[in-house]
């Protein structure tokens, strides 16, 4: 009796392995589910049997657990859906048909200064003078007269606002 729950025991690993080739990818419930169909002497411990087994597969590497489901190795990793990256996918680029050349990409920031002054100074000078900072002087000041037209030097005015301006009085000249 002994003998054969040793057989058992090094049938166990084969079984496994033939139910995940049967059924692909599988939790340990439909593992066992399979063995116990295809075999109808099984010891009375199977469940834990089965469980201590699929623990040393997993363990030496032979089989792979993804979300509560056993795997071959390399079935795994084509099978399995690829984890998304954080954030906002990247926009596809567009496809560029073969022998014409791509657009050098624009380059991020502003653009550098720049590095020789003295070329910068003379294409100001050639698209024209610059203008000076701040308000231009007035037109008036600098021809030396008034809003009214009359010319008045050396008189500052004052305060306020100024008196009207009577008209001379005309002499009568009865």
């Amino acid at each position: 009796m002994a003998t054969a729950t040793v057989e058992d025991e090094k049938a166990y690993p084969e079984m496994i392995m033939a139910a995940i080739a049967a059924l692909g990818d599988a939790d340990k419930s439909a593992i066992s589910d399979h063995i116990e169909s295809n075999r109808r002497d099984l010891p009375p411990d199977h469940a834990s049997l089965l469980a201590t087994h699929l623990d040393r597969l997993t363990e030496s590497g032979e089989l792979l657990l993804v979300a509560d489901k056993y795997s071959k190795p390399g079935a795994a990793r084509s099978q399995a859906p690829a984890k998304r990256g954080r954030g906002r996918p990247p926009k596809p680029k567009p496809e560029v048909p073969s022998g014409s050349e791509l657009p050098s990409p624009r380059p991020r920031g502003r653009p550098p200064k720049p590095k020789d002054p003295l070329a910068a100074a003379v294409a100001k000078a050639a698209a024209g003078f610059p203008r000076a900072r701040g308000r231009p002087p007035k037109a008036e000041k600098a021809a030396g007269s008034t809003a009214g037209g009359a010319v008045v030097v050396g008189v500052k005015r004052g305060r306020g606002r100024p008196p009207k301006v009577k008209p001379a009085l005309v002499a009568e000249a009865v």
